[in-house]
């Protein structure tokens, strides 16, 4: 079965979207394509090139100024069509461009970079490539009304990037994924109004030199390297997820002070803590707003939780914390199975107070001691708390808020959760003013 979608937008009769569709035609994966399979895809690829020559033969004229051109599951696509396309659809006027190849056996379509060589690049203000290269910027000239660049598995070089980034001086927002021919990603100073930066998957990155002087969003998703931010004194808004590379806390305690000084939101999402997180000199001394985010079972069972409040501590007009552990850590060192000292006086090691802290919430929360005694020094040093959430499943307060439906909770785990309420019940809940709003949040009959 095959189907089109061909839209023209809604009050705007200049925009033209060309979507093909695919139902049942081609099923089988690549190691199992047969002959009648190949055949079934040549006829999709001359359906394909039908449709979009008539639809742009009738539009031509027309002042096209949004053109989004997907061409999945249609792969091998010869060049010169896709390149008679773009030139017929890159005119006077065009705001919006949008390209995303489908290449089965992993050829790269070139783009081809002589279309926006000319004056009728200007208009463009959002420019999207997926699954191309882009080995030509030097060709282009300048993009003078880009504001929001997107380019995803792109093949490009880190120095034709920068060209095409300094002909851009108008650009707001830069998206780059899956991009891995980049080892050193610059952005040019020339970027006065870039204030979002958002780099995911770039495997073979080493480094990101950026020195736009008003960025004011960063988003990194990768292993930890080397990132400046120059002057930019402007950074308030900072994401890292670390998927792979151990030491992710590390790495933000002891780096993060010195890219970001300014930041006044940290999200850190982590799959792999092996080190305990270190005592450092850097400070956030604007850090409002703080999640830690732990989303794999490679975090250690012996992790010391405790170790966080070198977080806290180099805070401090920190208003909220969040700790999720996604996956309920199973511990070892159960403080209600403590048999090696005195565990109703956890150790305090440190001596600041948090005189801004109001909201805290800890999901997963678990019975560890060193879970524990990072809770009663929350409760003890911080004046201004408000509200304490202990939540002994993990996530309630994000499931719950979508749909009627836990995250069912293995056998373990719920072992856990009661052992982590018992030790809630004896350590923590005593020691709670009453002017804080304590919440705990245990797993109901939809975690089981």
């Amino acid at each position: 079965m095959l189907s089109w979608i061909y839209r023209m937008l809604p009050k705007q009769p200049a925009s033209l979207m060309l979507f093909f569709v695919l139902g049942d035609a081609i099923q089988s994966s690549p190691c199992q394509f047969t002959l009648e399979d190949e055949s079934r895809q040549d006829e999709v690829t001359r359906e394909f090139i039908s449709r979009v020559d008539h639809i742009l033969k009738n539009h031509s004229s027309m002042g096209v100024k949004m053109f989004h051109l997907h061409t999945y599951p249609c792969s091998d696509l010869p060049t010169s069509n896709v390149d008679r396309w773009l030139e017929t659809a890159i005119r006077p006027g065009i705001e919006e461009f949008e390209l995303s190849m489908f290449e089965r056996h992993g050829m790269k379509y070139e783009f081809l970079c002589s279309v926006l060589s000319s004056e009728w690049r200007s208009s463009i203000q959002y420019f999207f490539l997926a699954e191309c290269s882009f080995h030509s910027a030097v060709q282009v000239g300048f993009m003078n009304s880009l504001t929001n660049l997107r380019l995803d598995s792109v093949h490009v070089t880190g120095e034709e990037l920068y060209i095409f980034l300094s002909n851009s001086c108008a650009l707001k927002q830069f998206y780059l994924s899956n991009c891995e021919d980049i080892i050193c990603l610059k952005v040019p100073c020339l970027l006065k109004q870039l204030n979002i930066l958002y780099v995911f998957g770039c495997l073979n990155m080493e480094m990101i030199e950026s020195n736009a002087p008003n960025l004011s969003t960063f988003s990194y998703v990768g292993d930890p390297i080397r990132i400046s931010h120059g002057n930019a004194v402007q950074v308030r808004k900072v994401k890292f997820r670390h998927h792979h590379s151990p030491g992710a806390l590390y790495y933000a305690r002891t780096k993060l002070p010195f890219i970001a000084p300014n930041v006044q939101t940290f999200s850190l999402t982590t799959r792999a803590e092996t080190i305990n997180t270190p005592m450092a000199s850097g400070k956030f001394l604007q850090l409002k707003h703080l999640e830690i985010v732990v989303c794999s079972p490679i975090f250690s069972p012996d992790y010391d939780f405790y170790s966080l409040v070198s977080f806290i501590d180099a805070s401090p007009a920190l208003e909220t914390l969040i700790l999720r552990i996604a996956v309920p850590t199973i511990r070892h060192d159960s403080i209600i199975e403590d048999q090696s000292g005195d565990s109703t006086r956890p150790r305090c090691l440190s001596e600041h107070f948090h005189d801004h802290l109001k909201n805290v919430m800890i999901s997963g929360f678990c019975s560890a001691k060193s879970m524990i005694e990072l809770t009663i020094h929350i409760i003890k040093r911080s004046k201004s708390l408000v509200c304490l959430t202990l939540d002994t499943t993990h996530g309630h307060d994000q499931w719950f808020a979508k749909v009627d439906k836990c995250f069912g909770l293995s056998k373990d785990a719920l072992v856990e959760a009661k052992k982590a309420r018992v030790a809630i019940g004896r350590y923590v809940e005593g020691r709670v003013p009453l002017s804080v709003n304590l919440k705990i949040i245990e797993p109901c009959s939809k975690c089981i």
